[in-house]
């Protein structure tokens, strides 16, 4: 009986001792690996990553706790995206959030295996990047948005804010996959409004300056740029050097506060929110595959009246009126 009581007491204080060891390991073993690919800055994509954050304190995820993200930014430089990509795959963390045709491309030649959540891309299917938008097939699900039918829709809002205009030049990266795609959209669009569009390849932000030279020496009208995250990094130089040379612009949502004339798209701060949806999915065990690719439903157009004034045009009611926000 003693020897019992002995062994008994033996094994309680074993339990309480190594009680903080187990659950320790345990808290281990329940913490998620996230990947977070980006193109940008981290300063820049600040608000979708906080966004992004809060869709997963949300379903109970909190980074430091229960979840761990791995960033990797590629400093606007597309080259450094497969590097990045395969940085997250050597950390076998447990799922990639990516952003953009180019970063998705990138996770999607790293891995076949890890689960890639897109928070937006262009159009995925085009892209290859998935099967189907019902069925994706393979490791890669989220949300897409139509970028060349995008860009299209707004030079047509540029023509109805605007009616005076003739020749506008697209800002399109030759690094972006989708943009060829994209601005040959633009030209069956500008076609059948009776205007004429033009390319302007933009490498470097530090080409802008000599670009706005030549666009305003082609004696261009007005301003189209495509949805590409190093355009929008330079979103305030663009709109600087727009209104110095009294172009009206068009732009993602990117641009609001930039003086853009014009603004059309999805909110990317709320597709990013929703990835957290798509990485909860996963985490608790459903496939990719069999997740389907969402779309935006929900398109905000906002007008800039400040801009219009000070570029002396008038926005027809027409346009004014079917207007989410208007800054005055």
């Amino acid at each position: 009986m003693k020897l019992r009581a002995l062994a008994l007491l033996v094994s309680v204080a074993l339990a309480i001792l190594l009680a903080p060891l187990a659950a320790d390991a345990q808290q281990r073993v329940n913490v998620a690996r996230i990947g977070v690919l980006g193109l940008p800055t981290a300063s820049f994509y600040a608000t979708r990553i906080e966004a992004f954050k809060q869709g997963l304190r949300e379903l109970g995820y909190v980074e430091g706790q229960n979840v761990a993200i791995e960033y990797r930014w590629a400093e606007g430089r597309y080259e450094r995206l497969p590097g990045l990509a395969a940085e997250l795959v050597h950390l076998r963390v447990d799922v990639i959030v990516t952003h953009g045709t180019p970063g998705t491309r990138a996770a999607h030649e790293a891995t076949t295996t890890i689960p890639i959540v897109m928070a937006h891309s262009g159009d995925a299917v085009a892209a290859g990047l998935v099967a189907s938008l019902a069925r994706p097939g393979g490791n890669t699900t989220g949300s897409t948005h139509f970028s060349p039918e995008l860009n299209a829709k707004r030079l047509e809002l540029l023509k109805e804010a605007v009616p005076r205009i003739r020749r506008v030049a697209a800002l399109v990266s030759p690094a972006n996959p989708v943009s060829e795609v994209v601005f040959k959209q633009m030209e069956l669009t500008a076609r059948s409004l009776g205007i004429e569009v033009r390319p302007a390849w933009v490498r470097r932000g530090d080409e802008l300056d000599s670009i706005f030279s030549e666009l305003v020496k082609a004696r261009s009208d007005a301003l189209v740029i495509e949805d590409d995250a190093v355009l929008a990094s330079q979103a305030r130089r663009i709109a600087d050097l727009a209104a110095r040379n009294r172009l009206p612009t068009a732009a993602s949502l990117d641009y609001v506060r930039t003086g853009n004339l014009l603004s059309y798209g999805a909110s990317f701060t709320d597709l990013w929110r929703r990835a957290a949806i798509f990485v909860d999915k996963i985490l608790k065990g459903v496939k990719p595959a069999d997740l389907p690719i969402e779309r935006p439903t929900r398109f905000e157009l906002v007008i800039n009246l400040k801009t219009a004034k000070a570029l002396g045009l008038t926005i027809p009611p027409s346009v004014l009126v079917r207007a989410d926000q208007v800054i005055e």
